[in-house]
């Protein structure tokens, strides 16, 4: 965690300067793709985000200290004094000129500091798949990014699923992860809620979709492979983060481009069940770890 603590202190030089992902992920030694992804997973919310609330923190000190608001804006890159008073708001719920009064109840961003620890209380069974080109075929829509709890547009989408068409659907199914796939992809790069992503209903194949179904062919490549049981959806939830926070940072592989592809069998009640978590990978280079 070295060298993404490093990134923490190249933010912190100079919250007024823009700062470039991709030079943050440099000094991480992996890619920027791989950096925002993990980032969101390890931190809770993505990069983008935690530089505007610390960017904000710094300012609102210069505020409380009688700076000016525009100053202050222009200072740390907003376009307006209206802007800028706008995201004051938001993250305090109150305007500068408020928050200057006495007993203002204010918020703040601490300064991250990343730290490995691999407990080995969660049980991450997985394994390597070298998995040779192939194809999704289903049906999808864009729906928000839920980090817990039921995402309601997939719900609504699932609902609104022809029986008939998923069964022809399952039909097309003949190589792994077999049967119908939960398939997420095109997610937007912040991975902040609420930002869209493509779902899908899907089934890996190697067959010609038929007209009338979506299609994205899938390169070969590597791809970790996560099993778990229990209370859905939590444990469902619940994988993703666990990967970042103790599969990731242990194992010389990096977050890869691509589909997360989900296959789940559900006990009847729909509380329980067991799941497979497939994600594109990528060797880290010697050099990177």
């Amino acid at each position: 965690m070295q060298e993404w603590n490093r990134a923490i202190e190249a933010i912190e030089q100079d919250l007024t300067a823009d700062i470039d992902v991709g030079t943050l992920a440099r000094i991480a030694l992996t890619s920027e793709y791989h950096f925002r992804r993990m980032f969101s997973s390890l931190a809770g919310l993505p990069v983008s985000e935690y530089i505007r609330r610390r960017r904000l923190t710094a300012a609102t000190a210069e505020i409380i200290d009688g700076g000016t608001v525009l100053g202050v804006a222009v200072r740390y890159g907003y376009a307006s004094a209206e802007a800028f008073t706008r995201a004051f708001k938001a993250m305090h719920g109150l305007t500068p000129s408020e928050a200057r009064q006495a007993g203002a109840v204010l918020h703040s961003q601490p300064q991250l500091r990343f730290h490995l620890r691999v407990e080995g209380n969660t049980d991450m069974k997985h394994r390597i798949e070298d998995k040779p080109t192939f194809r999704l075929i289903g049906l999808k829509a864009r729906v928000p990014l839920v980090h817990e709890g039921p995402n309601q547009a997939i719900i609504d989408f699932q609902r609104g699923l022809d029986h008939a068409v998923t069964r022809r659907l399952l039909g097309l199914s003949d190589m792994e992860p077999a049967g119908p796939l939960s398939v997420t992809d095109n997610i937007d790069e912040q991975r902040s809620e609420g930002s869209e992503l493509d779902y899908w209903h899907a089934v890996a194949s190697s067959q010609p979709a038929p007209e009338g179904f979506d299609v994205l062919d899938v390169p070969a490549g590597l791809w970790v492979v996560f099993e778990t049981e229990g209370n859905f959806p939590e444990v469902l939830q619940s994988m993703w983060a666990d990967a970042a926070t103790e599969w990731f940072p242990a194992n010389p592989y990096r977050w890869a481009p691509g589909p997360e592809l989900l296959s789940v069998q559900v006990e009847a009640g729909g509380t329980h069940g067991r799941g497979q978590l497939w994600i594109p990978v990528e060797r880290e280079e010697s050099g990177d770890r």
